[in-house]
């Protein structure tokens, strides 16, 4: 009968574990973290009596989790990466809505440049010319606009990553106490509720970054970022550090717990969709913004040069941008001081730099790492991609700097010109030809090639000293230049060149001087009205108009990548925890059914028990008669 007793009794506590996990995988249905539990039975060793042997009731060996490691990494992995998509994506309309709500860059160029033929309509119109002006106005302020709401995300994104990396911070020392808790009753049995817990923490902290969780022997998980930096092991954390960054310190950049910079190296999750947008789509995004505006700049207040005002002076620029920003690295031992300045804005890029020194020479590279050439100019300057390098003082090995020809160029762009009469229409000179000619040469319009030039204006004759040669000599007879005559090349000086064509007579002159018909004249005007279409950057082969076209078009490639991405990275999220739910999840109609079997073992133990007590109280009667 003890026997009896003892397997129904084994059967009824079976039953009544079996129920309270049932019960508890109910109660916890909509628990964010659960895993599914399920009890482990064995049969209790049978006692053999040499010729058969007879179960002794069950074992309840184990309450553990349904789960796979499998499908639960899988599940992180997706997290990360839909965090990073959702993260990138709300990056990438934030960008799209600034460009769309910082006024019309594309009108606005057209309105500047069609402002140009109202002024060659009527060159001598003052209120023409103020309009001219009002329109460079309104262009800069979207300039600006724009610039400032790329310097506003970039804000917020500095803000973002510290804020992100204190989050993964706070998770990881929580892991880190839950390793331990979790060791020190792993002997004890399996904590599932204290492994819920965990997971569910390497599960939000994949949400700020990628990582890897790997189980060790004593029941603690060690997490590494995808890169492989060690985040947790055991009951140690190492936290992540925020910073400034070597050349610009008001960029936050992530440091490892050495105090070594790995912003580069991380990836997944809100943290890399973060350091990912910031290098490859804003830091591209304003460079080329700011290189439309320094395009826009060059060529209008080169052109501007090239003609004469209302009073007959030489046009002053309209725009002003600022000089390439030159960031110091703060951990440089010299005195170097380095500055820069666009030379020609045909070679010049979108790109950022970092310039350095070995000890013996000076280095570019783009900070992609690209090496850069580098021109050793004969007044001792440095040149490359457009850009002219003057450095003073002493630098010393390991020296560097970061140059950001174009970076501030948007936000900085202003209209420096304030006095209508300072429009240059008029063509700054003209080019007559002498009364005693007897030849039938004739020349082209003059063309200016360096109004910077300071004898540009000055007084210049082309003297035929015969047939086919000829000199150009100033007001005081001195010789400018001088060659042998071919019809159509061109003949230069002062900063100014043409060409003639036919053919001259020795004698034959042609007077070259300031253009004195300025109330009536608008060839320049004509010549900046058509400056739409003309080739700026890129080897003179794309306009400003063109390149912000393809910003534009690049802003919204990014903003519809991001957005498929996301519905991509949604639905395979999707698939991963619908494949761990499979395992772990509880279904509360399976849960239904073992509870009803459950109830149904509880009671057939108690009843075998009742059986027993009743087949020993038989005994004790039969005994007692």
């Amino acid at each position: 009968m003890a026997d009896m007793l003892g397997i129904g009794i084994s059967g009824l506590g079976a039953a009544q574990v079996a129920l309270k996990t049932v019960g508890n995988n109910i109660s916890n249905t909509n628990t964010p973290g659960y895993n599914r539990q399920v009890v482990v039975q064995t049969e209790q060793v049978s006692q053999s009596n040499g010729r058969y042997t007879i179960g002794s009731g069950v074992n309840v060996v184990a309450v553990q989790r349904a789960y796979s490691d499998f499908l639960t990494s899988a599940v992180w992995n997706s997290n990360a990466n839909l965090q990073r998509a959702s993260t990138f994506n709300d990056l990438a309309s934030t960008l799209n809505s600034a460009l769309s709500s910082s006024g019309n860059l594309q009108g606005s160029l057209d309105s500047f440049y069609g402002a140009f033929g109202t002024v060659a309509n009527a060159p001598n119109s003052t209120s023409a010319r103020q309009a001219l002006l009002g329109s460079a106005t309104a262009l800069a302020t979207v300039f600006n606009t724009l610039g400032q709401q790329l310097d506003s995300q970039r804000g917020q994104i500095n803000s973002q990553i510290t804020g992100t990396v204190s989050s993964i911070n706070s998770t990881i020392s929580n892991i880190a106490d839950l390793n331990k808790q979790i060791s020190q009753v792993s002997g004890t049995g399996k904590p599932n509720a204290l492994l819920d817990q965990r997971d569910a923490l390497v599960q939000t902290l994949s949400g700020y970054l990628g990582v890897n969780a790997i189980n060790q022997s004593d029941g603690t998980v060690s997490v590494y970022s995808s890169n492989g930096q060690a985040l947790v092991s055991g009951n140690n954390a190492y936290p992540l550090g925020t910073g400034g960054n070597v050349y610009a310190p008001g960029r936050q950049e992530v440091f490892d717990a050495s105090g070594n910079n790995i912003s580069s190296r991380l990836s997944g999750g809100t943290l890399g969709a973060l350091l990912d947008y910031r290098t490859n789509v804003l830091d591209p995004v304003q460079n080329q913004l700011g290189q439309a505006a320094v395009a826009l700049t060059t060529s209008i207040n080169n052109q501007q040069a090239q003609g004469l005002d209302l009073n007959g002076k030489q046009g002053a620029p309209i725009f002003s941008v600022p000089a390439p920003g030159i960031l110091p690295s703060g951990n440089n031992q010299g005195t170097a001081a380095v500055s820069a300045s666009i030379t020609d804005v045909s070679k010049l890029t979108a790109s950022d730099y970092k310039l350095a020194y070995d000890g013996s020479q000076w280095n570019l590279q783009t900070l992609a790492g690209q090496n850069v050439p580098l021109t050793v100019n004969a007044n001792g300057t440095l040149s490359a991609d457009g850009l002219t390098f003057s450095i003073s003082g002493s630098a010393q090995a390991g020296d560097s700097y970061q140059i950001q020809p174009t970076r501030n160029a948007a936000t900085g762009l202003s209209v420096s010109l304030t006095n209508p009469s300072g429009v240059a229409a008029a063509a700054a000179l003209t080019v007559s030809a002498g009364s005693s000619n007897t030849g039938n040469a004739s020349t082209s319009p003059v063309t200016v090639t360096d109004p910077n030039n300071p004898q540009l204006l000055s007084n210049a004759t082309i003297n035929f000293t015969a047939a086919n040669a000829y000199q150009v000599t100033d007001s005081s007879g001195t010789v400018l230049s001088s060659g042998a005559y071919n019809a159509g090349q061109p003949i230069s000086a002062n900063g100014w060149s043409l060409s003639i064509s036919g053919t001259p007579a020795a004698g034959d002159t042609f007077k070259v001087a300031a253009n004195t018909a300025g109330l009536s004249d608008n060839s320049n005007a004509l010549v900046m009205a058509g400056m739409a279409s003309f080739g700026v950057l890129n080897g003179g082969s794309t306009s400003v108009l063109s390149t912000f076209a393809s910003l534009t078009a690049q802003i919204g490639n990014a903003g519809s990548q991001a957005a498929s991405n996301l519905t991509t990275q949604t639905s395979l999220n999707n698939q991963a925890v619908s494949a761990q739910q499979t395992v772990s999840g509880v279904n509360l109609d399976e849960e239904a059914g073992n509870l009803v079997k459950f109830q149904q073992a509880y009671q057939a133990s108690a009843q075998i028990i009742a059986t027993s007590q009743t087949i020993f109280s038989s005994l004790l009667a039969a005994v007692q008669r």
